[in-house]
């Protein structure tokens, strides 16, 4: 039998052949296919990142729905399926994401610029230069600020209103 144990010296040609190659996007269309198929698996070993490739080409690739518990930080950061160690802990030990080994990472992980005291990010310096624009009017206009941007200054803006209405009485 070819399936022996051991059994190494096979003959014949495999029986049954496929004629075409299996495309795991050919009936399902969705969103979540799509960016499953374009996702970057980065932070991992040459081994591991093979694997995940398989399971994405199989449709065998099954997303998270709740970030894991990192086994190296012990918090909730791990956001990508297969992954035991968070992205900033695999970064920093320069361990595989996936196996926790000290491997050549394949594809290193692209962090974004943390935030330091020295340097504030630029979302930072758009928030002051907004607040520096606004002045002490009672009347906000957020019509040219981003969504986070808008909300954090509104939030900020509604307290010292309040602040101040409450000195005044």
């Amino acid at each position: 039998m070819s399936s022996q144990r051991g059994n190494v010296v096979r003959t014949r040609p495999q029986r049954h052949q496929n004629a075409e190659v299996f495309r795991n996007d050919k009936h399902d269309t969705s969103t979540q296919r799509k960016k499953i198929n374009a996702k970057l698996h980065e932070g991992l070993c040459q081994r591991c990142k093979e694997i995940l490739e398989w399971r994405v080409k199989f449709n065998k690739y099954k997303p998270l729905t709740q970030p894991k518990k990192c086994v190296k930080c012990l918090q909730k950061t791990v956001k990508d399926s297969y992954h035991i160690i968070c992205k900033p802990c695999a970064c920093e030990l320069d361990l595989c994401a996936k196996c926790g080994k000290r491997e050549e990472i394949v594809i290193p992980i692209q962090m974004s610029p943390m935030k330091t005291e020295n340097q504030p990010a630029e979302s930072d310096q758009q928030r002051k230069s907004t607040r520096d624009n606004l002045g002490d009017d009672d009347e906000l206009n957020l019509g040219g600020l981003e969504d986070e941007d808008g909300l954090d200054l509104l939030m900020e803006e509604i307290k010292n209103l309040k602040s101040e209405r409450t000195e005044v009485q």
